[in-house]
């Protein structure tokens, strides 16, 4: 497991790709790590106030929406900073700032996925 999974030094990525035509975000990290997202399930992790809610009250992913074709295509992506990526989608969406601790965290390859179960599973009692 790397240093930065397990609360190491904050770490930014080496390499960044959106590839249009594959509909993916393609991201490599200095551990040698490497994530991919779709562009859907990029869409569905945004993070901004409007989809995941704010003050107790839930966001509009939360009602869990069909998604049309431009909420799910990628227009354009930039960076913030040092520290997140701003994606603006097909439907004009452009206020979510996926930090890299974010995108990493929630990698969906099958090792950070079994990860993710374990420490879910670890903190509930079997029955």
């Amino acid at each position: 497991m790397s240093d930065y999974v397990t609360g190491g030094e904050y770490m930014a990525p080496a390499r960044i790709h959106a590839d249009r035509t594959a509909r993916t975000l393609d991201i490599e990290w200095p551990d040698g790590h490497r994530t991919r997202y779709g562009f859907e399930e990029l869409r569905w992790l945004c993070p901004c106030a409007f989809c995941r809610g704010e003050a107790g009250q839930p966001g509009w992913l939360d009602s869990a929406p069909t998604l049309t074709e431009a909420q799910v295509t990628l227009s354009d992506i930039a960076l913030v900073g040092q520290y997140a990526l701003a994606p603006t989608w097909a439907d004009g969406h452009h206020t979510g700032y996926y930090t890299f601790a974010l995108l990493r965290d929630a990698c969906p390859c099958p090792v950070d996925t079994a990860r993710r179960a374990a420490t879910a599973h670890a903190g509930h009692p079997g029955p």
